[in-house]
């Protein structure tokens, strides 16, 4: 199992907590703050852990003539792709009223720095982790910058799930994934993942390219209950049982019971004794062979339950 850690205030991630799930707003808030802001609330009312989005500071991150070439997608904002990227970028004053609205409603709030300027910026309002693109995992001086706690995409399989978990068993290991439905995510917690990130929208009409490999709030909401729900299923390493299993337990479970009529004083050997469901309870099946050797003490009919009272100097353990 792997180590945990504190990755937000207060909520820790790998161990056996809960897996950390966030919800990806990126850029499908349409450069809208207010979209932006029903989005996080969206997220929040799901059951998502955190609102993710994406900070550039584009002229850092990209080329005058990146952005000048034109952009004619059916997705574009404007004519060339600086005037696209410019509509979809907030400002900072934008990020701090959105990163407060979170904290105001109580779901944790960060964002993926796509350039060095934009980590700066993130340090700035103090986001409590970053998300590393797959694009930067191999800067070096942008990830000399981040000195904060790192989430990594690195756009894995199931089989390199599985193999970072046993290459790097004290590190928690996540899942971002872009397909269609739940069902690959879910699967991916069951297997491990202690992070889990989708993007999410409101329409799936809408104009941008994500739109359409991202979950609308019914499909986020069920993509939370479901985790939880394999969460309860998976259980935990210690064997207990629950207050469910209670009463058909109380009615079908097991003891040890006489096999014969035995009479007070005799000693007990195997032959004496058996395991079927019984009136009261007494010993459990697991201890019928502590029971050899011990001394009864007082007459018992056939099938009658063993209990701890009634072997000489000895606690067993009921049903």
């Amino acid at each position: 199992m792997s180590a945990e850690f504190e990755l937000c205030p207060g909520r820790k991630i790998g161990g056996s907590n809960p897996c950390f799930i966030i919800a990806e707003i990126g850029q499908n808030h349409q450069g809208d703050i207010e979209i932006a802001k029903k989005m996080i609330r969206m997220a929040k009312d799901c059951g998502a852990d955190c609102a993710k989005f994406q900070k550039s500071e584009i002229e850092h991150r990209f080329t005058k003539h990146a952005l000048e070439r034109p952009y004619t997608s059916p997705h574009a904002w404007g004519p060339t792709y600086g005037a696209h990227k410019h509509h979809l970028e907030f400002s900072h004053q934008q990020y701090r009223e959105l990163q407060q609205y979170a904290n105001d409603i109580g779901i944790f709030f960060t964002a993926s720095g796509m350039d060095e300027m934009a980590i700066e910026f993130l340090h700035e309002i103090n986001v409590p982790f970053f998300k590393v693109a797959s694009a930067d995992t191999n800067n070096i001086p942008y990830l000399e910058k981040t000195a904060k706690k790192v989430v990594w995409n690195l756009s894995i399989s199931y089989f390199l799930l599985q193999e970072f978990q046993k290459e790097f068993p004290d590190i928690p290991i996540g899942y971002s994934g872009h397909e269609t439905g739940i069902h690959v995510s879910v699967a991916a917690v069951a297997l491990g993942a202690k992070v889990l990130e989708r993007h999410v929208t409101l329409d799936k009409t809408w104009k941008g390219s994500d739109h359409a490999a991202s979950l609308e709030p019914a499909e986020l909401a069920e993509l939370v209950r479901a985790i939880r729900m394999v969460e309860m299923a998976m259980g935990s390493p210690i064997k207990q049982m629950l207050p469910c299993e209670a009463s058909c337990h109380s009615k079908l479970g097991k003891s040890v019971v006489a096999r014969k009529p035995l009479q007070k004083g005799e000693i007990l050997t195997l032959d004496m004794l058996t395991v079927k469901v019984a009136e009261p309870h007494g010993v459990r099946p697991e201890n019928i062979f502590k029971l050899v050797g011990k001394k009864i003490t007082k007459d018992l009919e056939e099938d009658a339950t063993i209990t701890d009272a009634m072997i000489k100097g000895n606690k067993y353990g009921r049903n």
